[in-house]
């Protein structure tokens, strides 16, 4: 398999791409800090006993007034700012990752079941999805995170932020997939291999899954990569709006919102650090999804 993709059109393509070769590279070295972030930073954000209030917005360390041990300076708390920037890029990419993850579910299983049944089935799915498209993720995030608060508190709702942005972001851009899935099973169906499978007496949930649906998929890998980093960009959004993170466990867009107010007063590097990685983590999956969107489109193929 390895040897496969190793002489396929793909790889051939990405060792000719020196910005597909550099973004995925900073991708690694990014899911590789955040996985390790427990491992590799200098203190943990999350243990009251390593914070102190007194150390708080001291500038980074080759500032004048900064401290070895805090390389990136402290934030508004006391905490390592380098530290949690790592914490907060691991919640980032977690929360990208499992929204987009539900995402490709709900809108894959939609769109083949509409794209293949057609009739009454593909009109009740697809008008589903253009009712979800028409209300804005945030009035959505809004709606549930106040029910929720309301119901539970907002202890519990710290504890359980993390699923609950994965569920909100997930619910609000599956039409994303479904469409896409759509389209492409509605031009798989009518091919020859369909037709004998069908000919051959193979029931359709068999034809749907094994062999449509592995054929439609190639769209899906592009729109992914796209969709994580919208969910980052939705997360960071959502948390700078007070809607997404709590301070106590902070993501990168948290971090943004928890320095905005003292960018100003001079504090300017709790707010700009977190920002920073922010844009590039957003930037490299963006390059590298215009990258497999040009490789994968025989449009554009020039072999």
């Amino acid at each position: 398999m390895f040897r496969r993709f190793k002489d396929s059109y793909l790889f051939y393509s990405f060792k000719q791409d020196k910005t597909a070769i550099l973004s995925f590279a900073i991708l690694m070295l990014l899911l590789v800090l955040g996985s390790l972030a427990p491992v590799i930073a200098p203190f943990d954000p999350y243990d009251p006993n390593s914070i102190d209030i007194m150390n708080a917005e001291l500038p980074p360390a080759w500032a004048g007034e900064g401290e070895a041990q805090f390389w990136l300076g402290t934030d508004i708390q006391g905490r390592d700012l380098l530290s949690t920037i790592l914490y907060g890029l691991r919640l980032s990419i977690l929360i990208g990752l499992g929204a987009v993850g539900l995402q490709a579910l709900l809108g894959i299983l939609v769109g083949l079941a509409a794209g293949y049944l057609g009739g009454k089935t593909d009109a009740v799915l697809m008008r589903m999805a253009d009712i979800q498209l028409s209300f804005p993720y945030l009035m959505v995030a809004i709606f549930i995170s106040a029910i929720f608060q309301v119901v539970f508190g907002i202890g519990r709702y710290e504890q359980l932020a993390v699923p609950l942005l994965i569920v909100i972001i997930g619910l609000a851009e599956w039409p994303v997939y479904a469409r896409t899935v759509r389209a492409s099973v509605l031009g798989e169906k009518k091919k020859e291999y369909v037709e004998a499978a069908r000919v051959i007496g193979l029931n359709r949930r068999l034809i749907m899954f094994r062999h449509v649906l592995p054929n439609s998929l190639t769209a899906v890998m592009v729109i992914s990569t796209i969709q994580v980093a919208n969910a980052v960009m939705s997360e960071a959004a959502l948390s700078f709006l007070g809607l997404g993170m709590p301070i106590t466990k902070p993501s990168l867009g948290a971090l943004i919102k928890s320095g905005f107010e003292y960018i100003f007063s001079g504090s300017w590097w709790i707010t700009l650090f977190p920002g920073v990685l922010l844009v590039l983590l957003v930037l490299v999956i963006n390059l590298l999804g215009d990258w497999l969107r040009d490789v994968l489109n025989p449009k554009l193929y020039k072999g």
